[in-house]
């Protein structure tokens, strides 16, 4: 069984690396709604959590490097150009965020600064903090179906009554989250149209993340639903265009 062995020992390694990218993406999702939340977490705070989800973006992408090197190889389909774009967006956003931010810092970065313009580094933190922040939620929503397909394979057997607790409970966190997407303003702050974060100093700190909680989920369940409705096309095409070619 001279195969068996090289063969074990790649799988260990394949989930392995599942398991690290798995744990990326959790710390990465649980530190968003905290950095929504700054002005309660606290600033101090806040540039450390900015600074650890940079680390973890690097390590997403040293983990998925297949796809970077397999960026310009293969046939582009519309769901393909889509996550492209948006990744795309979410490193322009990434890398804004960290260089108004390192401008911004009193804390970590205080004795060093790209720029002195603080009224541009603030808009631009402002900006880039709540696109990424929906375009991350919709890239996780993306690949949700690389855990859906975990959570088949440990459950095992199918239930009909687990998959309708599940879809009503996805509908309840999208309609709490368009009305959280309005009670928070973030269209407007997303078009620029508040230049100044604003939060209750008296509000829970678990309900503002409760709230930007609901709307990562709302983000989440639409770029589920536009991957899996853009499968459906892309399935219905190629089984027009097998019947297609054997009528011919």
């Amino acid at each position: 069984m001279p195969m068996a062995q090289p063969l074990r020992k790649r799988s260990e390694n394949m989930s392995k690396k599942l398991i690290c990218k798995i744990i990326t993406d959790v710390l990465m999702l649980a530190a968003m709604p905290l950095l929504m939340a700054y002005m309660l977490v606290g600033e101090k705070l806040h540039e450390w959590l900015g600074i650890g989800i940079f680390i973890l973006f690097i390590l997403h992408h040293s983990l998925n490097y297949q796809w970077i090197k397999n960026l310009f190889r293969n046939k582009y389909t519309i769901s393909r150009i889509i996550k492209t774009i948006v990744n795309v967006l979410i490193l322009l956003m990434i890398i804004g965020l960290a260089y108004s931010g390192v401008t911004l810092s009193r804390y970590v970065f205080d004795n060093f600064s790209f720029s002195r313009n603080y009224a541009l580094a603030r808009n631009l933190h402002m900006l880039c903090s709540y696109w990424g922040f929906a375009l991350m939620s919709l890239h996780f929503g993306f690949h949700w179906d690389i855990f859906l397909g975990i959570a088949k394979k440990l459950t095992k057997n199918k239930s009909v009554l687990r998959t309708s607790i599940l879809r009503i409970l996805s509908a309840g966190i999208a309609a709490y989250g368009i009305y959280a997407f309005q009670k928070r303003e973030i269209g407007s702050y997303m078009l620029m149209k508040i230049h100044f974060a604003f939060f209750d100093i008296n509000e829970s700190l678990y309900m503002i993340l409760l709230d930007y909680i609901s709307v990562m989920g709302l983000f989440s369940i639409m770029g589920y639903y536009i991957m899996k409705i853009l499968k459906t096309i892309n399935k219905k095409r190629r089984s027009i265009s097998k019947d297609c070619w054997q009528a011919s």
